[in-house]
């Protein structure tokens, strides 16, 4: 990974081959946003306009031939990275990736609306079997209202799925420019990411409250959660390296939320929400060796 980062930062034509050769490959659109938004986290907005352009060419040609992935990640990934380098708040970020979730739920529901419909009527067949007694126990109303969001819902958590791979992108590339400019930057800052309580809970209503208050706000319930996760991911290795811990904990941690995504995940928003009221980590001292990630603090 460092060679292909300093391979990236060698020159102009040099990242013009990988953000395009990246967008253009099936499946690549991720490194060419990892690599767009270490261009964009180092150079800034005006040097690296000239890479960034060639990176949406194909990704716009992928969206004339209905795969709108590609350009969604892509833009995404380097608005969060111009936040990111204007304002060095990972908090910020992952709350402004809310919103970007919820264009990106737009645009999926403007290519993908009807597949998407039409996968929520096979699961609404589905659900008297899934549900067993609980379904054959809520009213006709509330047995409708259920089927009605379905397709928000999956449409959300789609639009999660591309909000997770927008910030991981964007961790690569911030975690290459530390790599090349500030070794050990990188995990100083994630591991102090951490909301305050207010958006904390604002995150937690729109996970809980979202479904309740309309058919399409139900969509904000996945988006919500995200952020939260990425809390709680940051507080474990927060402690563990705080309490100078084997990476076996963190191997644990990533193994288990594979294994059992249905339980840990929901368990890493609730340790956030905790998190923010309580501050496990406290006010521990900073490591005045790293600084910022950018290497230019």
């Amino acid at each position: 990974m460092r060679a292909l980062a300093e391979f990236i930062m060698r020159g102009r034509m040099q990242a013009i081959v990988v953000v395009a050769g990246c967008a253009a490959l099936p499946m690549l659109f991720w490194l060419s946003a990892a690599a767009g938004s270490l261009v964009l986290l180092r150079r800034g907005l005006n040097d690296a306009l000239g890479v960034l352009v060639w990176a949406v060419l194909p990704a716009l040609v992928w969206w004339y031939f209905g795969d709108p992935r590609t350009l969604l990640v892509l833009l995404g990934s380097f608005g969060l990275a111009l936040l990111l380098r204007n304002q060095s708040s990972w908090s910020r970020v992952m709350l402004c990736s809310v919103g970007l979730g919820l264009l990106y739920a737009w645009a999926l529901g403007m290519v993908f609306g009807e597949p998407i419909a039409a996968l929520a009527t096979e699961l609404q067949k589905v659900l008297p079997d899934m549900l067993s007694d609980a379904y054959q126990q809520l009213s006709v109303d509330e047995q409708a209202r259920l089927g009605a969001l379905l397709a928000p819902v999956l449409t959300g958590l789609l639009a999660g799925l591309l909000q997770i791979t927008t910030l991981l992108s964007l961790m690569l590339g911030r975690y290459w420019q530390a790599l090349l400019y500030n070794p050990g930057g990188f995990g100083l800052e994630f591991r102090s990411l951490r909301f305050s309580a207010l958006p904390a809970m604002v995150l937690l209503m729109g996970m809980l409250l979202g479904p309740s208050l309309g058919v399409q706000v139900a969509m904000l319930a996945p988006l919500c959660s995200v952020p939260l996760v990425f809390a709680g991911i940051a507080l474990v290795h927060g402690l563990v390296a705080k309490n100078r811990m084997s990476r076996f904990w963190l191997v644990g941690l990533y193994v288990t939320l594979v294994l059992f995504m249905q339980l840990i995940y929901p368990l890493l928003a609730v340790v956030a929400i905790v998190d923010s009221l309580f501050d496990f980590r406290g006010r521990a001292s900073r490591d005045d060796d790293a600084g910022p990630a950018n290497g230019e603090g």
